[in-house]
């Protein structure tokens, strides 16, 4: 292939990339996508282009008990494990967190799996895409649980990776004082890419697999249920998606709507949205539907699209512009190209939505998010899934300068979360250290200046409280 656009940056990331080990069709995809930058291609969905969707409940769906046990049977389940929580300032597998009892997000994933299969008779696997960087750790934690792999399974095939790209002329960028920056994983669209490059997808489907279940390890609400397997596979669909109803807090999140052109369902995200329509994004009564990243695909059906495709399923561009070092904005500006494995709904006629309860949906993205999980909340139940026993899901805002990193929360609640099961609200503004056995009752916002201790057994109580 010749140098094409204005500059040989793509021939220099070729090579970079070659040089690396990555997979020829990741090359070949990434450089499909590099194309698409030097068109000026953003990736953008305009509001105009799309519309509403509706779409049927679980709840309402008719799955014969037979049905459910076969299709998970028949069922391989996949976790999203290459994140690094360093936006909470880990620097390993986001998933080696501590939930709660000191069981991380990889113990209960593990012992959740272990326990659908004693229940159901069910080989069901459990395959980790782990990226370079999580991989040692995620092996090493799962070590102990030596009936976890199955016979003939890998535990984890790897993402791949690409080079960022310097703006605005797209060269690879180089950072001598540490390498591993120059590399970004291409998101999580990426899976289908190392399915088939890891020969995992051909492997699965010689071993009579018919079908994956995709979620994102931080979210312990995505268990391999045989209900939504069965329903899944009575809908003969080669690719499906969970959703949930959005809520306030989804509103700068993405979400599904139908596409006018064609009639195709689309995922968009946040990213892919030009700012005159952010409104129209935010608006709930309009689009009312968010994913939870839970995915179902034929593997047959995914096989013959990739084949068919030359391993390029076509996904649309995510132009992600970030600094060099995200956590130093002084260093260049770059742009990592990326691709959600959502919006590989488009790629299939027939793929469906599912719209299941928001119990499947309790993704862990900040300490907010952590502090509710390891409050009273949820409890953990004998088959470690997640049932939640507080009437609604508290609403918590803890001051990023004290607690956004994981060592700094952790400091603040030496003695674990307080009890949120009968608050609304948690806001703290300031340094505040819970004492043992604090107490959240309602709309409680804490602020102050220095130093501030919330003695044990103390309950907060705002005016709704």
């Amino acid at each position: 292939m010749g140098t094409t656009g204005r500059s040989g940056g793509l021939e220099m990331a070729r090579a970079k990339m070659a040089d690396a080990g990555v997979d020829p069709v990741a090359i070949d995809t990434f450089a499909h996508y590099y194309r698409l930058l030097e068109h000026g291609e953003t990736g953008l969905i305009p509001e105009s282009s799309i519309e509403p969707v509706d779409i049927e409940s679980l709840a309402d769906a008719q799955v014969p008990d037979e049905v459910a046990s076969d299709a998970l049977g028949r069922t391989v389940t996949i976790k999203l494990n290459g994140g690094l929580g360093t936006s909470m300032g880990m620097d390993r597998a986001k998933s080696l967190l501590c939930v709660r009892r000191g069981l991380s997000f990889l113990d209960i994933i593990a012992r959740q799996t272990l326990h659908l299969r004693k229940e159901y008779g069910a080989r069901l696997p459990l395959v980790f895409m782990n990226s370079f960087r999580t991989s040692e750790d995620t092996r090493a934690a799962l070590a102990r649980y030596e009936d976890l792999p199955v016979e003939g399974m890998p535990i984890e095939f790897l993402q791949n990776k690409e080079p960022k790209l310097l703006l605005p002329d797209l060269l690879p960028a180089s950072w001598p004082k540490d390498p591993d920056m120059e590399w970004c994983p291409p998101g999580h669209g990426d899976i289908y890419t190392a399915l088939r490059g890891s020969g995992l997808l051909d492997q699965l489907i010689e071993q009579g697999y018919r079908y994956a279940f995709v979620s994102n390890s931080d979210n312990l609400g995505a268990v391999a249920d045989p209900r939504v397997a069965g329903w899944f596979a009575q809908s003969g669909a080669p690719f499906a998606i969970e959703a949930v109803r959005r809520t306030p807090s989804d509103r700068k999140g993405g979400h599904f709507a139908r596409r006018r052109q064609d009639g195709r369902i689309v995922l968009r995200e946040t990213a892919q949205t030009a700012k005159h329509d952010l409104e129209a994004l935010a608006d709930l009564t309009r689009h009312k539907y968010c994913s939870t990243n839970n995915l179902w695909f034929d593997l047959r059906a995914m096989k013959a699209k990739l084949d068919e495709r030359e391993g390029i399923l076509g996904l649309p561009l995510i132009r992600n512009e970030k600094t060099l070092d995200p956590a130093d904005p002084t260093t260049p500006r770059v742009v990592q190209v990326e691709t959600a494995m959502g919006a590989a709904i488009e790629v299939f006629a027939d793929a469906q939505l599912i719209e299941v309860g928001r119990e499947r949906f309790i993704p862990v993205k900040t300490t907010n998010d952590l502090l509710v999980l390891r409050s009273d909340v949820y409890e953990i139940q004998p088959d470690f899934s997640l049932h939640q026993i507080a009437a609604n899901v508290p609403f918590v805002d803890l001051d990023s300068d004290h607690y956004k990193l994981v060592g700094e929360f952790d400091k603040r609640f030496p003695d674990g979360a307080p009890s949120l099961a009968k608050a609304e609200s948690l806001e703290v503004d300031g340094d505040w250290t819970f004492g043992h056995g604090v107490k959240v009752v309602g709309s409680v916002k804490l602020e102050g200046r220095g130093a501030q201790r919330v003695p044990p057994g103390e309950v907060l109580a705002g005016a709704d409280g």
